[in-house]
């Protein structure tokens, strides 16, 4: 099988693939452990906060035209006053955190080390922008025995803790999504943290 071209692209260079990252986002995002019940309203002003930055980047994985895969970010200072909460709650410079949104793969691309790809080069893009000294993720909290867990579920904790990233308990976001059988439910996403070296 052909491993996809990966492709990092920059600021308005973003903005003719808003559509083939919402589309992943639902199709990826509707399994566990976000179960979210695609909404095209959602999806065009979550992207467009993206759109709106200069310094935004999307890192997009291609089978021929095709996109199978997405990983997104941006300057924290440019996401909304949510995402930006934590870090101030704690007296961390929000000016000097890059934040990664979202990595989206459809499965029968996984296990090819796409996802080591979508790290390496988010944060080659935030180090060559000179002005971040951490980058940071967020991830839904689900209960270990949630009975919605499928059984061969694998967390990606083990993988980012390799890329290293610390889990910061005292960091959690609250963030309204439509659900899977639901409706809109208000969910707890928790962040990730990883000092960025400056550039070699």
């Amino acid at each position: 099988m052909q491993t996809p071209t990966v492709r990092a692209l920059a600021g308005a260079a973003i903005q003719p693939w808003l559509e083939s990252v919402a589309q992943l986002r639902m199709t990826v995002f509707r399994d566990w452990p976000y179960l979210y019940a695609g909404d095209a309203a959602y999806e065009r002003d979550y992207l467009q906060t993206y759109a709106r930055s200069p310094r935004s980047v999307f890192v997009l994985a291609f089978d021929d035209d095709t996109v199978v895969g997405a990983s997104t970010g941006l300057p924290l200072a440019d996401e909304d006053a949510a995402f930006q909460a934590p870090f101030v709650d704690q007296d961390v410079a929000v000016d000097r955190v890059f934040y990664f949104g979202e990595s989206v793969l459809l499965p029968h691309w996984r296990g090819h080390g796409l996802g080591h790809r979508f790290f390496d080069l988010r944060e080659a893009h935030a180090r060559a922008l000179g002005d971040f000294d951490l980058t940071a993720f967020a991830a839904v909290d689900r209960a270990r025995d949630d009975p919605r867990r499928p059984q061969d579920h694998r967390d990606n904790d083990v993988f980012w803790h390799k890329r290293g990233y610390v889990r910061q308990p005292g960091m959690t976001m609250l963030l309204r999504w439509h659900e899977v059988d639901a409706g809109e439910v208000l969910h707890p996403l928790t962040f990730w943290t990883r000092p960025l070296e400056a550039a070699a």
